[in-house]
């Protein structure tokens, strides 16, 4: 057995509590596939809690941590959810209801600036996957672009940045349940007594206008539209294309063999509404009832706010039912409107549930990794051992122990100040190198939440310690699609390249310089100063002004804003 950590009673494991989470990471870094980091990080802590007997270990992994969290009802709800709102999506996508709702907004789109806003407004609809996101937008719109001689690396930019951050932040997706279940591990990881009255939704909620990059990533597209300008490799492959009145072979992007296709005829944007909007009203109608029942309950007497509501309510249950009606609605909207047989529909299903497969298996792990560090839910006081030793290593009472968290000491200060800011980097670089943002959620909020509660958290004190803390949770989910932006390995990267006819390298390279701009802006005029005490309310739109300047200084015009013709 390790010594104990040093000023923290007796703690179990020491140094060795910290090997399953930095096991993962390294290894995500290092090999790039955050399913094997996961369970080899899982393997590891089996083997510390076995004692290194790796017979026992292996029994322990599957027995003690992974069937559990597999079986867990809040897991199987929300399982449940994205296996319905998956196949939801592939018979709405195969019926054509997605290309009916963006087909709404390709006749507006009649000049460069135009284009590139119709584009991004499409993007914006289609908030409720960023794969489909992906494919959709860039397939639909590549002709119209091709025709406005709005350059593939342009397009492929505006499809990628509309897909993931318009799908993390929307409160119908396939993200939002996903992310909620990851702030869920995050508060089991600390402990009742350290997180107060903080909840996973509520927090979900709060944390919203502090995803800055996620903010100002969905505007900087229209800035670039509206002002005419760019700047960087985008300037020379948009001015290759306005030169050459581009079919998608000039400014250095041939499109690559096999293009996606959709296979679906264009048809009604009710095909997609239809289902979505019953969806909504059932997710909505079941969050007040049964928020408003868990309230009166624990509050008689006392009227709820929309906040109170949300916190209280039973959002699996809500999501896993309106996922259910939506794929009802569509499948009675195909089959009744004669545009799937019952075979078709059936097919577009299941390809729909392959594609949440591998989100759900890093949920699996990630959730297991969260249950195997955490400390059974108790809290480890001066009178109280670790009771659950023998299947937890409370690897956030080791972190605690050695950062100082929660006194009014310089150092402490620091910590707390820079939580948001170093949170973001760290999700970015894990990002980046293993290429997917759902790893990275899955693998920091167990490790960032005790660290970010014990420094910001009600019982702690800290000056702004509200903020800030919104601000770190906030950091680990923007921070996680700004490395994946960057990735070139991401796969929303690759489809965004494919999808829009893009070569793969021009999209990385014509992308990476507007990212890390956005970035380095939500850094400087967001978690910075924010831990100086400034309201995220005036962040906000100094973010956005400042990325005018930028583009004003450093842009420039690609072409005078005059209508295209032919086809």
């Amino acid at each position: 057995m390790p010594e104990p950590a040093s000023g923290w009673p007796d703690h179990p494991y020491g140094w060795l509590s910290l090997a399953p989470p930095l096991a993962t990471v390294l290894l995500a870094i290092v090999t790039r596939r955050a399913v094997a980091s996961l369970l080899a990080g899982l393997m590891v802590g089996a083997l510390i809690l076995s004692a290194g007997r790796p017979v026992e270990a292996c029994v322990r992994l599957l027995e003690t941590h992974l069937w559990p969290t597999l079986v867990d009802p809040w897991q199987v709800r929300l399982f449940g959810f994205l296996v319905l709102i998956g196949a939801m999506i592939g018979v709405v996508n195969r019926s054509g209801g997605m290309q009916g709702l963006v087909g709404i907004i390709v006749p507006l789109a009649k000049t460069r600036r135009r284009g590139q806003l119709a584009t991004w407004l499409a993007g914006l609809l289609v908030f409720f996957d960023d794969y489909t996101n992906t494919l959709l937008v860039g397939a639909t719109m590549r002709s119209t672009c091709d025709r406005l001689r709005v350059s593939r690396e342009k397009l492929a930019y505006i499809v990628d940045s509309t897909a993931a951050p318009v799908a993390g932040i929307a409160l119908l997706s396939t993200w939002v349940a996903v992310e909620i279940d990851f702030l869920q591990k995050g508060l089991d990881a600390c402990g009742a007594d350290l997180v107060g009255e903080y909840n996973a939704v509520g927090l979900f909620l709060g944390c919203l206008p502090y995803r800055f990059y996620i903010i100002q990533a969905l505007l900087f597209v229209p800035i670039l539209a509206a002002l005419g300008r760019d700047f960087g490799p985008m300037l020379h492959a948009e001015r290759s294309a306005r030169r050459d009145r581009n079919d998608g072979e000039s400014g250095g992007s041939p499109p690559p063999a096999g293009d996606h296709k959709l296979g679906v005829a264009p048809t009604h944007w009710s095909n997609a509404i239809l289902p979505l909007g019953a969806t909504l009203a059932v997710v909505i109608g079941l969050i007040v009832q049964t928020g408003r029942s868990a309230w009166a309950a624990d509050n008689p007497g006392v009227a709820p706010s929309w906040q109170d509501l949300f916190g209280a309510a039973e959002a699996n249950v809500a999501l896993f039912y309106g996922a259910l009606v939506g794929l009802g609605v569509a499948m009675a909207v195909s089959l009744g409107r004669g545009l799937l047989s019952h075979a078709e529909a059936g097919n577009a299903a299941f390809a729909g549930v392959r594609a949440v497969l591998p989100g759900m298996m890093i949920l699996w792990l990630a959730g297991t990794m969260s249950g195997m560090t955490r400390d059974g839910g108790e809290r480890v006081t001066a009178d109280a051992g670790y009771q659950h030793a023998d299947v937890a290593l409370y690897t956030g009472d080791y972190l605690q122990s050695l950062l100082p968290l929660g006194d009014s000491s310089a150092s402490a200060r620091a910590v707390a100040l820079s939580l948001p800011t170093v949170t973001f980097l760290t999700a970015a670089v894990v990002a980046f190198s293993t290429g997917t943002s759902f790893g990275t959620m899955g693998i920091l909020f167990p490790v960032v939440a005790p660290v970010a509660f014990a420094a910001l958290g009600p019982t702690a004190g800290a000056p702004f310690s509200e903020p800030l803390l919104l601000a770190t949770f906030g950091a680990v989910l923007s921070g996680a699609i700004f490395g994946d932006h960057c990735s070139p390995i991401s796969d929303t990267t690759v489809l965004s390249s494919q999808s829009s006819g893009c070569d793969h390298i021009a999209h990385v390279v014509t992308q990476m310089p507007y990212a890390l701009v956005v970035a380095a802006v939500t850094i400087l005029f967001g978690t910075a100063p924010l831990a100086a005490g400034v309201s995220v309310w005036l962040l906000l739109p100094l973010q956005t002004t400042a990325l005018v300047a930028i583009v004003l200084r450093f842009g420039k015009r690609v072409d005078a804003e005059t209508p295209v013709e032919g086809p």
